[in-house]
């Protein structure tokens, strides 16, 4: 799994998913990737990626956790504007625009 995933990459869901759909993502992927299940010359990388998945579904089980993950990462991922560079920036406007 990538470093740079989202906590909703590494269950395998869409950002949408139900609470449902949550818990069940994350109970198939414990039964493959758990240390006590695992192969033993795979525990430490199972252990590792059982960690990040432990942490992810913690993370979007709670509903005030999610909702700042959420908040969070539509920041990241919204593009740079003017507006976002210089908070004083409103846009342009008539006045502005006109070349006196």
């Amino acid at each position: 799994m990538a470093s740079c995933a989202s906590l909703y990459e590494i269950l395998g869901v869409y950002a949408g998913a139900s609470n449902q759909e949550i818990k069940a993502a994350y109970r198939r992927l414990a039964r493959v990737c758990h240390p006590d299940v695992a192969a033993i010359d795979g525990k430490n990388s199972s252990a590792d990626e059982f960690m990040k998945i432990h942490a992810a579904y913690s993370t979007l089980s709670d509903p005030v956790k999610r909702a700042n993950y959420d908040r969070s990462l539509f920041r990241r991922q919204r593009p740079l504007t003017m507006a976002s560079i210089f908070p004083g920036y409103t846009g342009r406007n008539w006045e502005t625009d006109q070349c006196w």
